[in-house]
């Protein structure tokens, strides 16, 4: 590993690592379990799981090759017991059965942008620097942010902004989008930035830190279909864990935590009909909540990583296969 990239790996710190790891590792101490790390990173959780359990093999995921490159340098010490596999979360499924695993004994969603996307400026995801308008988390795909500034309607716009935002002034950023545009194409990110500014009501710039952090929110959400594929993940990984297994999701806003919450609470419910005298077996439920509600990380934490302040955890372990 280069200096660099050895550096960018000592200094990344895996969000609400040591939670973490105290969550997932009751369901890892066997011989031969496996664990897949379905948003994988610089590899900071798998890496201290591999070495809190000596027999166990990892599985990490990752839509970034850029990300898997790093990780397969900075996991090299674990190669023998590590398969990286270049898909989306959403794919675990197919990650199993192509390593030959019928079922995992723990997953790690830890969702949202990475650290070393957010600090490579020509990524595109950061509104602190000047790059070109990108924010492919898999730089594969063909469509990219300034493919939607550029192409989509004003109502298409509005609605990106809006359901992927939360912006109150999605309207007006949209307009102020096609306007600009109608002149020459959008094409980095302080232009965009620039403009979200100057589209919203001088007052409302005043509070709440840079205006633009949730159009590029939304922009990114929607070059990277996070919401589909998280509908889609969550269900997937579920499905192929193994009786007490146990899952961990670490949300960054509240879109991606909602739908977490809404998908564990489902599967920990009992679905006996109402007014049935006694509980029935098959209704009964197929996992049970590790944690109350969504655990913030500690103070001390976010003091020291700042980038870990939004973040929101939610686990759960399968009690019963259906």
């Amino acid at each position: 590993m280069g200096d660099t990239e050895s550096q960018a790996g000592a200094a990344h710190i895996p969000v609400m690592l040591d939670r973490v790891v105290e969550l997932l590792s009751p369901a890892l101490s066997r011989p031969g379990a496996v664990f897949v790390d379905g948003t994988l990173g610089l590899g900071g959780h798998t890496a201290a799981l591999l070495a809190a359990h000596p027999h166990l093999h990892a599985v990490g995921v990752d839509r970034d090759t850029t990300a898997l490159d790093r990780s397969r340098r900075r996991l090299a010490p674990f190669a023998d017991r590590l398969d990286l596999v270049h898909a989306e979360y959403d794919d675990i499924p197919g990650a199993l059965d192509r390593l030959g695993r019928a079922e995992a004994d723990a997953v790690l969603l830890d969702l949202g942008v990475s650290s070393p996307q957010l600090d490579e400026t020509e990524r595109g995801f950061a509104y602190s620097h000047d790059a070109p308008l990108d924010m492919r988390m898999d730089r594969s795909q063909p469509r990219t942010a300034a493919e939607v500034l550029n192409t989509y309607s004003a109502a298409d716009l509005t609605r990106v902004l809006r359901d992927y935002g939360e912006e109150r002034f999605a309207g007006r950023i949209a307009q102020a989008v096609v306007r600009r545009r109608a002149q020459a194409p959008l094409s980095s990110t302080r232009e965009l930035a620039d403009l979200v500014r100057e589209a919203i009501p001088a007052a409302t710039r005043r509070t709440g830190g840079n205006p633009a952090k949730r159009t590029f929110q939304a922009l990114r959400i929607e070059v990277n279909a996070e919401l589909d594929i998280l509908r889609r993940a969550l269900p997937a990984a579920t499905g192929r864990l193994a009786v007490g297994g146990r899952i961990a999701v670490l949300s960054y806003h509240s879109l991606e935590d909602r739908m977490t919450k809404r998908h564990l609470a489902g599967l920990s419910t009992d679905t006996t009909p109402p007014g049935l005298p006694v509980p029935l077996p098959e209704a009964s439920p197929e996992f049970r909540l590790l944690t109350r509600g969504a655990e913030p990380p500690s103070d001390d934490e976010t003091q020291r990583n700042p980038r870990a302040a939004s973040a929101r955890l939610r686990a759960a372990e399968r009690i019963r296969r259906p």
